[in-house]
């Protein structure tokens, strides 16, 4: 979400390896990561001191020390922090020579440029300065398990809550949803201790119906995946690999037979939920045929007889789109009322699971209520709703959410994030625990910088070293009590009473609060009658949140498009500190929208709302009483970064400066002023190469990271730009849309929609750049061919210094070229012809232009 060039990786200590207490990736195939580093070539640890003082004193409070912290060695560490604070002094000394030297052939664009170069030190300064300590976090597995998993079987581990949010079942895919929930019920964590809740803001019943399709297939796939100690643990990722490696070593054979019934049962699975919507409608033809009187309402009908209170097929008041009646339907109730044993038999099959446990964890659906005169903000609406439901049924003391196109990749992730949370040293004060986003539908080249390694492997870690990594929406671990917006224990009050006010009406939800205060966890599950479900469907009302402090001071934050960093914000200015987890194995991965007008949309809306925070009283410079400052200047970077693209935007069309006849320079001495940024921006990339060192990523990561940010930055950037100057005169906020998943109907090319190129106004700024830069380039080439005779050679230099800007911007124009190219670009060599061409084109129609206008206009 910055333009952030650093990264982070995997580290180690005195040549041995840091993944000894990890769960050991065995997965081929590229999911895992094998970062740079791994053996401790730029990692030593940073908490020595800290356990041999845990081992002397023998842990006095019963906890041992739960994650392992790494610092990037001083060999590392101290040229890079001389190389910033060297380029800074560079930077400084550019400005006092370009006022000193304020000599232009056109004055005002000198100002500006001015005022750019100014704003571009500023942002690099902000970008820089939380940077200066990065920390890798990794989770010791082993130790927790040593601490929490009891001889006879029983554990201590906390209760986990998890939520999984979903906004439509076009845009966001069944099948994904599903998977997400699928890998969910297969995690490595004690059953009884977590449940799963679905939050659908369709209030569709083919959603419903999938997820008791899914529980139903639940019964075979997590025994299979218990057995065999499978990964990852969501069907469709795993049955991709043509030969899937991961089980115990025992018995093989019996492992192929298991792994091919399964994967029949799936395929079968999947065809049911293909039907659902057809079943349904079927159904429900059915049921409406058979009713009496003209004119009724053409209702949806459930399996059970009767009518779905959600929206229907065929929308009519209070069942449409945007306006129907809360909905919770406890698909799964908790194990210890034996409910999954008695779906074990729903398969056929007759596998051999007698020594593997067949319960399944909680699993629950839910759809707030929607009414057209109440403001239901979104998706954090949809997670208040959730997490109003999970204090009455579970009120687990952590929660953890996803987004739909997310699945746990490693079995061991939420063992991973309670290492952080119950640790001995930041344990009680650590708020949320961030995992980096990983996504396995990416091409190959990243062409789009879908990845975004250098945000989340640089920058994230970079923050780990301060208050910890900021809220990034999705695979985020939270502790209940901090979303409740209570302080962390060192300036929390010793007495706190829940009050309607700031929680709303409901008793029961109250009481729940209390429970959570006391850290209290219920043993006994509570009974689902019709009174308790009644209760849970008020608490998901539309109307619960008004007249409280939800969306303000309590849960998920409102009126703002990105609601996850201001969120974390809220969170870290009371004081609490959150982490970074570091996994051998990445602990989660998602699908990425590669179409390049789906990605440009998604940076729309994190881009003009981290615009929104800024002028909002989250401003992170005067928000926020207990932040540290250089969080706070974290927080500013992220809300200010998308006002460069102005400026950059502003460069990249002074090319057109090519067609004026006569030489215009920006800044006299122009031979100075290039070499001047020419050091400048190569300093810039020697710290990013520092960076990618300690990080563990690749130049490739780090390249495409420069090119989408060019790409966004003369069309998305400016477009959110644009639409909080609307925002700030209209008080109309960022339109949120729903970021389509949905691929193309070519499954015979998995990258198929990387080619798809859909116009939209905000792309054309891009378009007008790389037309201008093609046409400078061109006209550069036949200004030579007109003047090469006569020019000096002072005026050749600064013409070759003039064209090595343009070839700049065109190199990181490149992916968008392609995708101008659309179906073409699958072979990139066109492009490399074709560019020439147009330049040579140009340079032509320039020099018989010249020609003409010599003879008609004689000089």
């Amino acid at each position: 979400m910055v333009s952030s060039a650093s990264a982070a990786g995997e580290g180690g200590d005195n040549g041995s390896s840091l993944i000894d207490p990890l769960l050991v990736s065995r997965l081929g195939g590229g999911v895992a990561r094998k970062a740079a580093g791994a053996k401790g070539k730029y990692w030593a640890a940073a908490d020595k001191g800290e356990r041999r003082a845990a081992k002397e004193c023998g842990g006095e409070d019963g906890r041992p020390l739960l994650f392992r912290s790494y610092k990037v060695k001083g060999a590392l560490l101290h040229p890079y922090r001389a190389l910033i604070f060297a380029r800074l002094i560079g930077v400084l000394l550019f400005f006092g020579w370009r006022i000193k030297h304020n000599n232009s052939d056109i004055m005002w664009f000198w100002t500006l440029s001015v005022v750019g170069d100014v704003w571009f030190g500023f942002s690099w300064l902000l970008n820089q300065l939380p940077k200066f300590n990065p920390i890798k976090t990794i989770p010791d597995l082993a130790a927790l398990k040593q601490h929490c998993d009891l001889s006879d079987g029983s554990s201590r581990l906390p209760g986990i809550d998890v939520f999984v949010t979903t906004a439509d079942p076009i845009d966001e895919p069944i099948l994904y949803t599903m998977n997400c929930v699928l890998s969910i019920l297969a995690a490595d964590y004690p059953v009884d201790r977590y449940a799963c809740y679905l939050s659908d803001d369709s209030g569709a019943l083919m959603l419903y119906e999938a997820l008791v399709e899914t529980a139903k297939f639940a019964t075979l796939w997590v025994p299979f995946c218990r057995k065999h100690c499978i990964e990852p643990r969501a069907p469709e990722s795993y049955f991709e690999f043509e030969a899937p490696l991961l089980h115990t070593g025992r018995a093989p054979e019996e492992f192929k037979n298991d792994s091919r019934v399964v994967r029949l049962e799936y395929d079968e699975f999947k065809a049911r939920l293909e039907a659902i919507s057809d079943t349904i409608r079927k159904r429900s033809d059915a049921y409406n045929s058979m009713r009496t009187g003209e004119g009724a309402p053409r209702a949806t009908w459930m399996a059970n007889g009767t009518q779905w209170p959600g929206t229907w097929i065929e929308p009519s008041e209070n069942h449409r789109k945007g306006h129907h009646a809360g909905i919770v339907k406890v698909v799964l109730d908790h194990p210890s009322r034996g409910h999954n044993l008695s779906l074990k038999d729903n398969t056929r099959n007759n596998l051999n699971f007698h020594a593997t446990d067949l319960h399944i964890p909680t699993l629950v659906y839910v759809s707030r209520e929607k009414n057209p005169g109440y403001d239901h903000n979104k998706k954090a609406g949809a997670l208040n709703a959730q997490l109003r439901v999970s204090a009455l049924l579970s009120n687990a003391q952590f929660i953890i959410n996803f987004d739909c196109d997310h699945y746990i990749n490693s079995s061991q992730a939420l063992r991973a994030a309670t290492c952080f949370m119950l640790d001995s040293r930041e344990g009680d004060h650590t708020a949320f625990v961030q995992f980096p986003q990983r996504f396995d539908n990416v091409d190959p080249k990243d062409r789009y910088g879908n990845h975004n390694r250098v945000f989340f492997d640089g920058t994230m870690l970079a923050l780990n070293g301060l208050q910890g990594p900021s809220y990034l929406g999705t695979g985020c671990m939270f502790r209940r009590l901090a979303l409740y917006g209570i302080d962390p224990p060192q300036w929390r009050q010793d007495s706190i009473i829940p009050k309607a006010s700031k929680f709303g009406s409901s008793i029961p939800f109250l009481e729940s609060v209390s429970i959570a205060l006391n850290q209290e966890r219920s043993t006994t599950p509570p009974l689902i009658n019709d009174a308790f479900l009644a209760e849970m469907e008020k608490v998901v009302s539309a109307s619960h949140d008004k007249g409280t402090d939800w969306g303000k001071g309590v849960g998920y934050i409102y009126d703002i498009a990105t609601e996850d960093i201001v969120t974390g914000f809220r969170i870290h200015g009371q004081g609490w500190r959150s982490m970074y987890c570091t996994m051998e194995r990445d602990a989660f991965c998602g699908i990425a929208p590669i179409n390049l007008t789906e990605r440009l949309h998604q940076i729309v809306r994190w881009s003009g709302g981290s615009l929104e925070m800024f002028f909002s009283h989250n401003n992170p410079l005067i928000g926020g009483r207990r932040l540290p400052v250089l969080q706070r200047v974290s927080y500013l970077n992220m809300t200010v970064y998308p006002v460069t693209s102005l400026f950059i935007l502003l460069y990249a069309l002074s090319p057109v400066m090519w067609l004026i006849p006569d030489e215009v320079y920006i800044q006299r001495p122009f031979t100075r002023y290039v070499v001047y940024l020419i050091v400048i921006i190569l300093m810039i990339h020697i710290i990013g190469w520092l960076e990618i060192k300690w990080a563990g990523i690749t130049w490739l990561d780090y390249w495409r990271n420069e090119q989408f940010f060019m790409i966004g930055s003369t069309s998305a950037y400016p477009t959110a730009v644009l639409h909080m100057v609307v925002n700030l005169l209209t008080k109309k906020g960022i339109h949120f849309r729903v970021t389509s998943k949905q691929t193309t109907a070519d499954t015979n090319d998995k990258f198929a929609d990387l080619y798809e190129m859909r116009w939209v106004p905000m792309l054309i700024p891009t378009v007008i750049v790389l037309v201008a830069n093609i046409g400078a380039i061109g006209v550069a080439i036949g200004k030579t061919v007109v003047y090469m005779g006569v020019w000096t050679t002072a005026q050749k230099s600064h013409a070759a210094l003039g064209l090595l800007f343009n070839v700049w911007i065109m190199v990181l124009l490149y992916p968008f070229a392609l995708a101008v190219m659309g179906r073409w670009a699958k072979r990139p060599i066109i492009l490399v012809v074709l560019l020439p061409v147009a330049f040579v084109i140009v340079a032509l129609v320039y020099v018989s232009m010249h020609i003409l206008l010599a003879n008609i206009l004689p000089f």
